[in-house]
């Protein structure tokens, strides 16, 4: 299967919602099929071609081009197959995607990767607000796969998250892994005010040192040593590279909680 390349013709006049358009989804159309695709434009549904050209593509991958920070769930529900977005991107950018690899060159906006349970959503930018989330009045957030930042994160990173990977190679902002379940988390800057605020379970690796976060009372020093496990877990983070390439050879801190919601996660601090 060859891929598809849509060029955008011009920025939408309202919020555009691109749900259903994924690699999967576009296999074995044609180019007027796929130029006819509904897609959301406020209140109404239009054309897929009313906002991009369609042009077969040599490689494998469908391919965004241009400026989508207007456009929304870019890669939302993705199965299966590669999507790269050669720009900015709107809010829910691989939402609750199961498998495939999603790559945005750009920014991202709020709840990117939300409910996600499977495949690799990276992005070259910042992300948004609540990233690795749950959608509004869910109470589940990530389950699953990897989201990489490597610029910033806003706030709420990770909240109620359940499952997977996190990287952000930047900094990120208050209430990171509140209400955490389970999962790992490495932050390669500083994080904001009440990291790990409700957490349960799981692990926030902070690369930057002491000086990176802030920890609250109802963390504790962890009295037993973790050195088999830090190993591990450091190899398998040191592979992407940036703030995280020296972490087998560091010494870490472990701060677990948050005890006053009787807690058994970790806040590991690297020196």
């Amino acid at each position: 299967m060859s891929g598809w390349r849509l060029q955008l013709r011009r920025a939408p006049a309202l919020r555009v919602d691109l749900r259903g358009i994924t690699p999967l989804a576009l296999a074995g159309l044609a180019v007027a099929q796929i130029e006819q695709l509904p897609v959301g434009h406020g209140n109404t549904r239009l054309p897929l071609g009313e906002f991009f050209s369609v042009a077969a593509d040599s490689g494998e991958a469908l391919v965004i081009e241009g400026d989508l920070a207007r456009f929304d769930r870019v890669g939302w529900q993705m199965a299966g197959g590669q999507l790269r977005v050669e720009g900015n991107v709107g809010h829910y950018a691989g939402g609750c995607m199961s498998a495939g690899e999603l790559r945005v060159s750009g920014h991202a906006g709020a709840l990117a990767g939300c409910e996600m349970a499977g495949g690799t959503l990276a992005i070259a930018g910042n992300a948004g607000d609540f990233a690795a989330s749950t959608l509004p009045g869910s109470i589940d957030g990530m389950r699953g796969g990897t989201l990489i930042v490597n610029g910033n994160a806003g706030d709420r990173l990770a909240d109620r998250m359940r499952r997977g990977t996190v990287l952000v190679f930047g900094n990120v902002g208050d209430f990171l892994a509140s209400r955490l379940v389970a999962g790992t988390i490495a932050v390669g800057g500083t994080a904001g005010a009440q990291a790990g605020y409700g957490m349960r379970r799981g692990s926030v690796v902070f690369a930057a040192g002491p000086d990176a976060v802030a920890l609250s009372p109802t963390f504790l020093p962890a009295g037993a040593e973790a050195a088999v496990f830090w190993q591990l877990l450091a190899r398998d983070l040191a592979r992407h590279g940036g703030p995280f390439a020296s972490l087998p050879h560091r010494r870490i801190e472990r701060h677990l909680g948050d005890r006053g919601t009787g807690g058994k996660g970790e806040l590991i601090v690297v020196r």
